[in-house]
This record gives C-alpha cells, sequence and structure tokens, in this order.
C-alpha cells in the first residue's frame, strides 16, 4: 500500500513539474522567437524602451527564477509579460506589434493555444454531459 501511495505521489510531482516546464518553455519561447532588435528598430523605440525590452526579457534568466515568481499560477506569465510589453511599447506601437509580429493576435492566446488545445484531456468532454432533469406534467 504504501509503494502505491508513493508512486502516485511521484507520479503526481512529475506531472506538475512537466506542466510548469511546459509554461516556462512557452515563456522562453516568447522571448527566443522574435528578433528583439528587429522589433525595437521596426517601432522606432527609443534607446529607454529597448532598455526596458531587453531588461524584461533578462528578468527571468533561469527556470528557478521563473519558478519562485509563477509556481503557484504558471499561467499568469502571459499576461504579466505582455502587459508590461504594452506598457513599456505603449497601446499604438503595441498593436503594431501584435499586427506585425502575432499576425494580430494578442500573444497571451497565441501561447495558451496550446494549453486548450491538449489531446490528452479530448475524450472527457464525451463523458461528461450535464443532463437537464425532465419533469412531466403535475410533478413539483
Amino acid at each position: 500500500m504504501k509503494k502505491l501511495i508513493i508512486a502516485a505521489m511521484l507520479v503526481g510531482t512529475f506531472g506538475l513539474s512537466q506542466a510548469q516546464t511546459d509554461y516556462y518553455n512557452d515563456y522562453r519561447r516568447s522571448i527566443t522567437d522574435l528578433n528583439w532588435q528587429s522589433v525595437i528598430s521596426d517601432l522606432l523605440l527609443s534607446s529607454t524602451q529597448a532598455n526596458e525590452i531587453y531588461a524584461l526579457n533578462d528578468r527571468y534568466r533561469d527556470y528557478d527564477t521563473w519558478d519562485r515568481t509563477y509556481t503557484n499560477n504558471p499561467d499568469r506569465w502571459r499576461t504579466d509579460r505582455y502587459g508590461e510589453l504594452e506598457r513599456i511599447m505603449g497601446s499604438e506601437k503595441y498593436m503594431k506589434f501584435k499586427n506585425k509580429y502575432y499576425k494580430g493576435q494578442n500573444p497571451v492566446a497565441v501561447y495558451n493555444r496550446n494549453k486548450n488545445n491538449d489531446k490528452r484531456y479530448k475524450h472527457m468532454d464525451k463523458k461528461v454531459k450535464m443532463h437537464k432533469p425532465k419533469h412531466g406534467k403535475g410533478h413539483r
């Protein structure tokens, strides 16, 4: 029995850390997938704005620093990061950024897409159906 409990705890811990790692990998891709020098020059950002973006990109240099902030809510990195980019760039330039680099989509949604399309759970929606109770005439 103890072996089963320990095995279940290890699987749960591994599953949670794997999910955290997936979020962190998305976070890293949000930085490495773009050439930030091109973004800065395309949007004609000031040197102050460029420095703030570089500082934002360097905020969490490794998994441990990122995890200390987002361990309880790893999904929050998206809104934090892109809210901060909008603050740095300003609304108008942020819209240009979204249109050029994310084809008009909200970057939060781009990195959230994989989370919502997790095929491991697709079969669940068929099993869980809400049924309204049927009431005939004369029932209270």
